[in-house]
């Protein structure tokens, strides 16, 4: 079982790249997140390596907490590794711990490939992931955006218009996201 790779790129695309490790290049399928996080010369990857009958594909992530949310999704009946890569690569692991923690069905929807029996299947089945999600993570902004979450929720806004607010928020701190969560909030 390859668990992660560490090298040099070779070529890289939005949807893969090619990483030479002492001689040996692998074809490794990654997120848009992972891609826009890469550099141009050395790799480090955590990787999920699926064996099928027909094939073994090696899947990237430069996050880890972003590996642990693909290997949990593609545990769920229907979904596969490319459902999980499209969710990975629409959402952060912060951005879609918030939309489970809110239940946001529509949020779930946004993805390609995921229709509303899809999407109500995903959320009753990562229901309580969020905070696992949220706790593995190193990224900062998770206590932000929660803040800022549980703020907007305390003035009478509902979770899934909040959930939709702050997925397109760029403030890095909690007084920034709700300055302009409230903003779109008085749009939707």
């Amino acid at each position: 079982m390859i668990v992660g790779l560490k090298g040099n790129i070779e070529h890289k695309e939005p949807g893969f790249v090619h990483v030479e490790v002492s001689g040996v290049i692998y074809e490794v399928f990654i997120s848009l997140q992972s891609f826009s996080a890469l550099g141009s010369e050395k790799v480090k990857l955590f990787t999920s390596h699926i064996i099928r009958e027909d094939a073994q594909l090696l899947y990237g992530f430069v996050d880890l907490s972003e590996k642990k949310l693909f290997e949990r999704l593609i545990k769920i009946s229907g979904v596969g590794p490319k459902v999980a890569m499209a969710i990975c690569s629409t959402y952060t692991p912060s951005q879609f711990a918030t939309v489970i923690s809110n239940k946001d069905i529509n949020g779930v929807k946004k993805v390609p490939g995921i229709g509303p029996k899809s999407a109500g299947r995903i959320l009753v089945e990562l229901n309580g992931f969020d905070i696992e999600l949220v706790s593995s993570s190193d990224e900062p902004m998770n206590q932000a955006y929660n803040e800022a979450s549980e703020a907007l929720e305390s003035l009478g806004f509902k979770k899934d218009k909040i959930s939709k607010a702050l997925t397109t928020c760029s403030g890095s701190d909690t007084a920034s996201l709700v300055k302009e969560a409230l903003k779109l909030l008085q749009t939707i």
